[in-house]
């Protein structure tokens, strides 16, 4: 059974950046494609960004469009959000996902990982 397990979330100070990694483990290739949602306290869960499953395509929320890169690994079965300029209201648990649409809607993707916290700092 395939699992997603996400890694590289912490405290970092505004300005600041992280790198967080989903690896799927149990499969040595993938064909899905892959997003970031989080979640804040209080908060529904938000789309962050989306990767085919190729690697040749990808889109951003607004909120992260320039500062936010996602990227997968050649197999496909690592993907990873570079986020740098960090500000405070990214403050939340960021979620990895799959599904076979590429899609912003949380509700196209089928398969999630246990979340990992970003805090930022003022």
């Amino acid at each position: 059974q395939v699992k997603l397990v996400e890694s590289g979330g912490g405290m970092v100070q505004a300005g600041g950046s992280l790198r967080l990694s989903c690896a799927a483990l149990g499969r040595t290739f993938s064909t899905y494609n892959m997003g970031w949602f989080r979640q804040a306290p209080g908060k529904e869960r938000e789309f962050v960004a989306t990767v085919t499953w190729s690697g040749s395509a990808t889109l951003y929320a607004d909120s992260v469009k320039g500062r936010f890169t996602i990227s997968r690994d050649k197999g496909g079965n690592t993907m990873y959000l570079q986020m740098n300029s960090l500000k405070p209201e990214d403050t939340a648990v960021y979620y990895c996902a799959e599904g076979a649409s590429f899609s912003r809607e949380k509700n196209r993707y089928d398969l999630w990982g246990q979340g990992t916290q970003v805090t930022v700092s003022s």
